[in-house]
């Protein structure tokens, strides 16, 4: 059963009121695509859970790598859903469309799914940016290596929403997932943590289609906008991934 909205915050989610508990409170939106993601609430199998959602409106292209919707294309919807550590199911993309909707969502999306607590994302902004992560960091290692047969199911994964009101080509799409990969990467070491991620981690980039005047070709990390997403995305992950440095 779906449970209440949360407004949120620059700096992340503040605590709801109880007399506020169950009374949905719609995203502010600043440019298309929507900045901003509804923080919701739900109980599945006796687990108090919780997803963030983009309403992004008509007119929005999503590239991304997610487990369901990835790929290039129109998106009406960007779905970020936590789920319990040593997640049973064997259909996350069926899964996710049924949380999809029970939230009214229609019309194709994207759908990200981790084990980390959605309610704790973390945010960066940067000239009309704005990415959103979620942070979990229990299985991290280095993406180049060697083959293991067998590891110790831990929840984990890292997932970025990238949001940015200026249209971007197919190839500056792609750049912008690259980009924002790299400033995960860079985010992680300054947190002092010795990995490049989590096996299982997404990016969903949402731009406008391009219109008469074209789009953005470049969004690598010194183009203007890829140095604008390289430093949200920098400053969401530094800030999710801080407690687990500490912690190492």
């Amino acid at each position: 059963m779906i449970g209440g909205a949360r407004q949120p915050r620059e700096d992340g989610p503040s605590p709801v009121p109880p007399s506020h508990q169950g009374c949905a409170i719609r995203s502010v939106r600043v440019h298309l695509p929507a900045q901003r993601g509804e923080l919701r609430d739900r109980h599945e199998d006796g687990h108090h859970l919780h997803h963030l959602v983009w309403r992004l409106g008509p007119g929005v292209r999503v590239c991304s790598s997610a487990v369901l919707g990835g790929g290039i294309g129109p998106r009406a919807w960007i779905l970020n859903a936590q789920v319990p550590g040593g997640y049973p199911r064997l259909d996350p993309d069926r899964h996710l469309a049924e949380i999809a909707g029970s939230e009214g969502l229609t019309g194709p999306g994207a759908g990200l799914m981790t084990a980390a607590d959605v309610a704790a994302y973390t945010t960066g902004h940067d000239g009309g940016v704005t990415a959103t992560v979620t942070t979990g960091l229990g299985v991290r290692g280095w993406a180049a290596a060697p083959d293991v047969d067998c590891l110790p199911h831990r929840p984990g994964t890292v997932n970025i929403v990238l949001t940015l009101p200026a249209a971007l080509s197919d190839a500056a799409l792609v750049n912008a997932v690259a980009t924002a990969t790299e400033a995960k990467v860079q985010a992680l070491l300054d947190a002092g943590l010795d990995c490049s991620g989590t096996p299982t981690d997404a990016v969903c980039v949402a731009a406008p289609e391009p219109g008469p005047d074209g789009s953005e070709p470049f969004a690598g990390p010194r183009s203007t906008w890829g140095a604008r997403i390289a430093r949200a995305v920098h400053t969401a992950v530094l800030a999710g991934a801080r407690p687990a440095g500490d912690l190492s």
